[in-house]
């Protein structure tokens, strides 16, 4: 279930205390005190087998005694009448309620008789062992917090209610406010994603901020906070970053991908801003609360004082922020209305004795600079003016200039200096801060923001097209599973990655040490000669590796001498054999580490690092979640510091990035295909300017078949890629959209009619944009997906159908066209039957189209393919067409 019967949480017309109390101190007191000093407008009911008398509040001894149900009801009771209460609210009627009672855990039953209370009815539960929620715009606390929350724009999820505590402090202090707190406690029901989902669609926010300690659905988490991060800004800080799960890790890869290192992935690939600090969180959210989008990361600068210019500069590179290049116009303004002794340049030093005027034309001047993204306007407080004069000459400008949306920072040094402007700046919409670096580093978060968004719509795109040997590939994890074992040796982990075309070093496999001399005959000297020991991951460790042997002689006694010692210091070791490779022997080679590695709650990952025996010292490494296509493969690779080197310096050649990024791509696609994979280690991988070659790999499965996917971010189902054929014998292939199709998309809907084009976005358009491309682009296959159909030459669209889902997969919107010259033929018939099609196996259970009102054919159509159609309600020049697919039940 996601955010169904969840409105409540934020706009609850009456409300029920289960558990208030008149007896101070307790919770159910200090919740009743709340909730009436907010002065909450819709009904009370305080619930409790002892009378209450309280003004503004209704008393009733039981929940069956109420009458009616409320909206919201909120639980202090102690945690072994609480699933027999949540009985009693959905038998009434109520389907929300909010459970602040402790000592309700999966060890005492108590969670599961809690969930199975609530299901029959719907009924959604927020908690339990939460600190309650804060909804101001409705003048609703109903928490046991000290410091009121102030209505504003900014939403807060926090797993810990201590920390809302303090977060309203600080909010409190900077008069910062909130759409609404929500503190998740357990989550035995409403998790991250739910809150995620209600925020991101309340018109009331504009910037979501949360405090994680751990997700529980990855997968639904990450689906709500990349449809919210397209929207508004999600802020987060993720709790403890030791690495103590490293510790036990089969490969390289296992112990270089951190906990915390796996969540920046994760939050990454969602479109979500990870801070460090609170007090990095605190500066996140009070720009996010007041600054409009900025279109760029050309900042401004306008100061009466160099020193603190120059500080501010110095701090844009760790902002990812640039210094604005102001126009020779702009100069020659300020040229005509500062004094002869100002900077000249950016930042603009208005000198000390700068006055309410001087600041006024110069930030007019920088505001009116197209080269100009955002401006921030400091002060140093001198004796020569007041802070609050040039503070309300700022605001005027500001708020009364036509500057478009670039966002205004104010940076008051010192202290006292801010506090004394601090409410009029606020009043303005413009962040106040009391060091330059604060200041720089807020501005950095208005662009972590931006670049998130753009990472889910504009990032580059590109699909490298693989034909690996999938069935080759299984049968060498059957082979392996049939023996008992989860470890691959070695020769099996390189014909693994050979099935997905990874050029490895050509080995031979010899069982015993008499065996190494043949296995010599077919390979090229020098020859290394490995240890094969399922009991031994890193075999470099134990002596199992010697490398550099000059012939075959050689390479029998090393293998003999191996066996002694590693018999006699590691007798617990089965050695199955020794693996005799070629000596790979390259000019200019790099060393990089490839691999794959599973995360409790995140699942596969792919990593690409600088390898070698230092790879844990050299700790240069970058994850994602996969699946990645070529493109994010490269970018990626860009990321590592060793890619400066791989770029090729002082004569070196440029290594092979094209190679590298074909092996990524296949890890991303051995994710995809290959679910018995847990971890997946190519260290070293050599690259240089011939491409790549992999000296050693490792591979790990599971100990039991896996048929369903452990990834959280949903590929592509090209399983549903088909050729179909309409009852007019019209052949032509479908297949679900990827990122890179843009441009296809593009260029079939410039040749799709105005006409059409009209009935399929609902507005007069000549030109499809970049944005609306991009929604049907770039998706979350877990909620949307887009079929093309093609042509007999699979490289022209002639039709496109998008269907999208809500967040509970309850219902989804399907919206098709079809090029003009392709009508009546079946084409459309046919692709909107196959989409239904998907959205059953998919267990959506009822579709819908939003046609215009005149467009009879489609209207026509679909009513012939069993949908209703209807007026809507707000709007006479639309119509509803709905179909069930599968009568409702639970969500999944």
């Amino acid at each position: 279930m996601t955010i169904r019967n969840l409105s409540a949480l934020l706009r609850p017309k009456s409300l029920a205390l289960i558990g208030a109390s008149g007896q101070a101190g307790t919770l159910g007191a200090i919740v009743l005190d709340n909730v009436l000093a907010r002065g909450f407008t819709g009904p009370v009911y305080a619930v409790n087998p002892h009378r209450l008398d309280r003004s503004g509040v209704q008393w009733a001894p039981s929940v069956g005694a109420l009458g009616q149900a409320p909206d919201l009801a909120i639980v202090m009771t102690p945690g072994e009448t609480v699933p027999g209460i949540i009985a009693d609210l959905g038998a009434l009627g109520t389907r929300c309620a909010v459970v602040l009672s402790a000592s309700i855990t999966a060890g005492n039953g108590l969670r599961q008789a809690m969930l199975d209370a609530a299901r029959p009815h719907l009924l959604r539960v927020v908690g339990p062992n939460c600190l309650g929620i804060i909804a101001p715009h409705v003048r609703l606390d109903a928490t046991f917090a000290r410091t009121p929350a102030k209505p504003g724009r900014l939403a807060l999820i926090s797993q810990s209610g201590a920390l809302v505590t303090a977060i309203l402090d600080w909010a409190d202090m900077r008069g910062v406010g909130f759409s609404g707190i929500v503190s998740a406690g357990d989550m035995a029901d409403v998790d991250l994603g739910d809150l995620v989902d209600l925020f991101a669609v309340d018109p009331a926010t504009d910037a979501i901020l949360l405090y994680v300690e751990g997700v529980t659905d990855a997968a639904k988490f990450l689906s709500a906070a990349r449809a919210a991060a397209r929207m508004k800004p999600v802020i987060a800080i993720k709790a403890g970053r030791s690495p103590e799960a490293a510790k036990a890790a089969f490969s390289h890869t296992g112990a270089l991908a951190g906990s915390y290192d796996v969540y920046r992935a994760a939050f990454e690939r969602a479109g979500i801003v990870l801070v460090d600090t609170l007090t990095e969180l605190f500066d996140a959210a009070e720009i996010l609360c007041t600054s409009r989008r900025t279109a760029g990361d050309r900042l401004g600068i306008v100061t009466n004082g160099g020193g603190a210019g120059i500080l501010a500069v110095d701090a844009l590179a760790g902002a990812g922020a640039k210094l604005a290049t102001l126009a020779p116009a702009t100069l020659a303004t300020l040229d005509a209305r500062l004094p002869r002794g100002w900077s000249h340049d950016n930042p603009v030093d208005v000198i000390g004795d700068a006055g309410p005027d001087r600041y006024r034309d110069a930030i007019r001047a920088v505001l009116h600079d197209d080269a100009v993204d955002a401006l921030l306007v400091m002060n140093c407080p001198t004796g020569t003016t007041q802070a609050m004069d040039i503070a309300r000459a700022i605001t005027s400008e500001v708020t009364t200039a036509a500057h478009g949306d670039k966002p205004v920072l104010a940076c008051w040094l010192g202290d006292a200096n801010a506090a004394s402007v601090r409410e009029s700046m606020a009043d303005a919409g413009i962040p106040i801060f009391a060091t330059p670096d604060d200041a720089v580093r807020a501005f950095g978060y208005l662009l972590a923001a931006r670049r998130a968004r753009l990472a889910l719509t504009d990032a580059p795109a590109a699909t490298r097209e693989l034909t690996p040997d999938i069935a080759e590939a299984r049968r060498i994890i059957a082979h392996v599973r049939a023996e008992k074992r989860t470890a691959m040796t070695e020769i099996e982990a390189k014909a693994l990655l050979g099935a997905y075309n990874i050029p490895t070093v050509r080995t031979r496999f010899a069982a015993v040490v008499e065996a190494v001399d043949e296995a010599c005959a077919w390979l090229n000297p020098p020859f290394a000669v490995k240890i094969v020991s399922p009991d031994i991951s890193h075999k470099s460790d134990v002596g199992g590796v010697v490398l550099g042997l000059p012939d075959h002689k050689a390479a029998s006694a090393a293998a003999c001498a191996m066996e002694m010692r590693i018999t006699r210091e590691h007798p617990e070791a089965h050695i199955l054999g020794y693996a005799v490779e070629e000596m790979c022997e390259r000019a200019h080679p790099h060393e990089m580490i490839l691999g794959i590695a599973t995360d409790p709650t995140f699942g596969p990952l792919v990593m690409v690092g600088a390898g070698g025996t230092a790879v844990e010292i050299l700790a240069d490494k970058v994850l994602a979640l996969p699946p990645i296509d070529d493109a994010q493969a490269r970018a990626l690779i860009g990321r590592t510091r060793i890619s400066k080197l791989l770029a090729g310096y002082r004569g070196e050649p440029a290594a092979n990035i094209d190679a590298l990024a074909a092996a990524l791509d296949a890890l991303s696609a051995i994710t995809v295909d290959l679910p018995d994979i847990v971890e997946l280690d190519i260290n070293p991988l050599l690259i240089d300017a011939n491409g790549v070659i992999a000296l050693d790999a490792r591979i790990r499965i599971t100990a039991e078949p896996q048929t369903v996917s452990r990834l959280v971010l949903r590929p592509a189902p090209m399983e549903w890629a088909s050729t179909l054929a309409t009852q007019n014998g019209l052949s032509f292939f479908v297949r679900p959209v990827r990122a890179d199709d843009e441009a296809l998309l593009a260029d079939f809907f410039a040749h799709v009619s105005p006409e059409d084009l009209r009935f399929r976005f609902l507005t007069g358009l000549s030109i499809v944009d970049h944005d609306r491309l991009a929604m049907m682009t770039r998706v979350d296959y877990r909620r949307t997906i887009s079929f093309l159909a093609f042509d007999e030459d699979r490289k022209t669209v002639i039709a496109t159908a998008m269907l999208a889902a809500d967040p509970d997969r309850t219902r989804a919107e399907v919206a098709l066209t079809t090029r003009a010259d392709m009508k009546k033929k079946g084409l459309s018939w046919t692709l909107f039957e196959y989409v239904l099609r998907y959205a059953k196996a998919e267990g959506i259970g009822t579709v819908e189209a939003i046609e215009c009102a005149d467009h009879d054919a489609a209207i026509r159509m679909e009513r012939e393919m069993g949908f209703t159609a209807m007026a809507d309600p707000d709007d006479p020049t639309v119509r509803i067409v709905r179909r069930v697919l599968v009568p409702a039940a639970g969500a999944s």
